[in-house]
């Protein structure tokens, strides 16, 4: 299985964080499971850092390599399916992960609800 996650449940997954769901930690640590995290949640991250609204270590990369998840680019056609989006969800980022998660077939990871309006495949972490 081929995993994206979202930005959430990235922070949950370093921070072992109990907010993280049983079924996306067992999918997670599953040895046969490729986990991708996206540029744009690490932009996302980024960003949210700097405006004081999350506290993350200096190290995120080295912490997403230690975990040896893979970093997976945007790319100009990632941005051209996610602006295709219908406009259920309007966070950008969001959008992103969804037209990555489509475009690659990758199944992504969220606790968000509205992922599931969109035409992606999800685990069910509920």
């Amino acid at each position: 299985m081929n995993l994206l996650l979202d930005t959430h449940v990235l922070l949950w997954w370093l921070a072992d964080d109990p907010a993280l769901p049983v079924a996306a930690r067992a999918a997670i640590a599953n040895p046969d499971t490729t986990v991708l995290v996206s540029a744009a949640s690490v932009w996302e991250i980024s960003i949210k850092e700097a405006v004081g609204r999350l506290d993350v270590p200096d190290d995120l990369i080295d912490a997403i390599e230690h975990n040896d998840f893979d970093t997976l680019p945007v790319t100009a056609s990632h941005a051209l399916a996610a602006g295709r989006l219908p406009p259920h969800h309007a966070d950008p980022f969001d959008r992103m992960l969804i037209a990555q998660a489509e475009q690659d077939r990758l199944t992504l990871v969220t606790v968000d609800g509205r992922f599931a309006a969109y035409d992606v495949e999800l685990l069910a972490v509920q």
